[in-house]
């Protein structure tokens, strides 16, 4: 269910930023189709010594350009996404939202666009329940003071990679209020098992 994944970023070098050249292109392909290589097969893949490879690789996670790191897969653990898209009446709302619902387990990224919608929103749910209740209830990011429009698209098809990075650090289960500050105990959907609750609660009873 897990996998060593690689995040790239590539920055525009007339900007100020890094660039890759074809070694370093080379090494992360191999690294995002095995996270686990090891710098003897990296070096291999590019020609060069196993310490060559490593300084290559050290060099690009010193700049930021690579972070290596744990991917879930989300087909084996029967779990369904959703993408949730908000456009705000003020910056001043995206700001209490990204507050309110930055240390949320279920939300997998978020992500500004500069146009229509302020906001794009990746979530994980457990059940289609659970789901649902990410759609309409407190916990929703759709209820939330200062939302013009939202909608909200369960995802269907995989047509990539299924490892995503869930932030399974969140996933505490021990506070008695979730992130979002809303009590799961007193919830009517949870009350009747129609959600599972917050993973970060006690009193969550899904399979993260």
């Amino acid at each position: 269910m897990l996998h060593l994944s690689i995040i790239f970023r590539l920055k525009n070098k007339h900007c100020g930023g890094k660039e890759m050249d074809d070694v370093d292109r080379k090494i992360v392909s191999r690294l995002l189709k095995n996270g686990r290589a090891s710098y003897r097969e990296l070096g291999e893949a590019v020609g060069y010594t196993i310490m060559g490879a490593k300084r290559r690789v050290e060099k690009m996670l010193s700049e930021g350009l690579i972070h290596i790191s744990a991917g879930v897969n989300i087909e084996k653990l029967k779990l369904h996404a959703a993408l949730v898209l908000i456009e705000f009446d003020s910056r001043e709302a995206l700001k209490r939202c990204l507050e309110k619902f930055k240390e949320c387990p279920r939300i997998v990224n978020m992500f500004t666009l500069f146009a229509g919608y302020n906001l794009a929103v990746l979530i994980v749910a457990e059940d289609k329940d659970t789901l649902e209740s990410e759609s309409m209830e407190k916990c929703s990011l759709r209820c939330n003071p200062g939302i013009r429009r939202t909608e909200f698209y369960p995802v269907g098809t995989v047509l990539f990679s299924p490892f995503m990075r869930i932030r399974m650090d969140l996933v505490t289960k021990d506070r008695e209020i979730s992130p979002c500050n809303v009590a799961c105990n007193s919830c009517e959907r949870y009350q009747i098992n129609r959600c599972v609750g917050c993973p970060a609660t006690k009193y969550y009873r899904g399979s993260l």
